[in-house]
């Protein structure tokens, strides 16, 4: 009997968001790279994205702060 073997398409060469091959589970790719992307999900409502919500992300510690400053600052008027 014959197996057949899944194997990962990451599509042609040089196409679409340039990530570096997954090793152990991790790809490491510039931010700049897959914000359109994301905010086009968000936009559209994708539900794939939920399937994400629980997932961790490492991230410098001066995005971090920038992005807990922009969260404060955003917050409508009392």
């Amino acid at each position: 009997m014959i197996q057949n073997r899944l194997r990962v398409y990451y599509g042609p060469e040089g196409a679409g968001v340039n990530a570096t091959k997954p090793r152990n589970n991790t790809t490491k790719i510039r931010l700049g790279e897959i914000f359109p992307l994301l905010a086009d999900a968000v936009r559209s409502d994708r539900t794939w994205l939920r399937d994400f919500e629980d997932d961790e992300i490492t991230i410098s510690n001066d995005l971090y702060e920038v992005i807990l400053a922009y969260q404060h600052y955003r917050r409508p008027s009392a």
